[in-house]
């Protein structure tokens, strides 16, 4: 998990470790996996967790369980409570919604505060997931497809600190096995999660019955719409890059290309890639293909 996490750090460009990043910490497994991950390989975190008193007893254990992990971790931590219910009674909104605008104001309102470059939010491949078919229900174009990106703007704060999602690499069974079997570390369950009246909640449980392969395809997908949206725009990124190789070499079946479009950028004279049908080689930073 360190590994795979640092690397997708590194070729994102989503870190510097010379800044601290707030990192969002709800004390479930998402958010405490990730607070461990970016310890651990060297960034100055400062915790920050919300309690909108929204479950009673539950939200404070869930603050309880937070300011026991920050003190064992050694990490910094701020913490904010909100009436979350008159906030949306006052702005005629839903209590999700509120809670989604009070939470990215605070946490933009303190990484301008404590000077951090970015903020840190725990979403994984299974939430990629249920952004893309959630979008699907609604009715989306192809940015709605493309998904979350890994560095995006604040969503409710205009030229805010911008939000990072290191964990767009892995799964929610991996981010479990990480905590339970290599880490030995707890978490707290939010029992509204199970409330599958709530669309994203429904959505959510239809894909446990997915593997993680299949998620896994899902989310490359939305990567590659990433890139297309780039091509469209006009943007010459490193999305951009893998979507036009994906496009010149999909018929040959490569798996991984954004490795194969990584290797070229790094001019790795000689190495070799192979699927049941093709060869690639990189020769001079160009790849080239024959068949087996």
């Amino acid at each position: 998990m360190l590994r795979r996490v640092s690397t997708y750090i590194r070729q994102r460009g989503l870190l510097e470790k010379d800044k601290p990043v707030l990192v969002a910490v709800s004390g479930g497994a998402d958010s405490v996996s990730l607070l461990d991950v970016l310890v651990r390989a060297g960034y100055t975190c400062i915790a920050a967790h919300c309690n909108f008193h929204l479950r009673g007893e539950e939200s404070d254990r869930d603050e309880t369980f937070v300011r026991e992990l920050c003190a064992q971790m050694n990490v910094p931590l701020e913490v904010r409570h909100f009436d979350t219910c008159s906030y949306a009674r006052a702005n005629h909104i839903s209590i999700e919604m509120a809670a989604r605008e009070l939470r990215y104001r605070w946490f933009d309102e303190t990484a301008w505060a404590k000077g951090c470059q970015a903020i840190a939010v725990a979403h994984h491949r299974n939430d990629q997931a249920e952004t893309i078919l959630l979008n699907l229900r609604r009715g989306t174009g192809i940015r709605g497809l493309a998904g979350m990106r890994p560095m995006s703007s604040n969503p409710v704060v205009e030229n805010g600190v911008p939000l990072v999602r290191p964990l767009l690499c892995t799964t929610r069974r991996y981010i479990e096995h990480y905590l339970k079997d290599k880490r030995h570390l707890g978490w707290v369950t939010d029992s509204t999660n199970t409330d599958t009246t709530i669309t994203r909640n429904a959505i959510r449980e239809q894909l446990r019955t997915y593997s993680d392969t299949e998620i896994e395809h899902m989310a490359q997908t939305a990567e590659y719409i990433q890139g297309y949206v780039d091509i469209l725009e006009g943007k010459e990124t490193r999305e951009a890059g893998i979507a036009k190789l994906y496009e010149d070499i999909r018929e040959c079946g490569f798996a991984e290309i954004d490795k194969i479009y990584d290797a070229l950028q790094r001019g790795e004279g000689g190495k070799t890639f192979t699927s049941k049908t093709h060869r690639a080689t990189i020769k001079k930073r160009k790849l080239c293909v024959t068949t087996v």
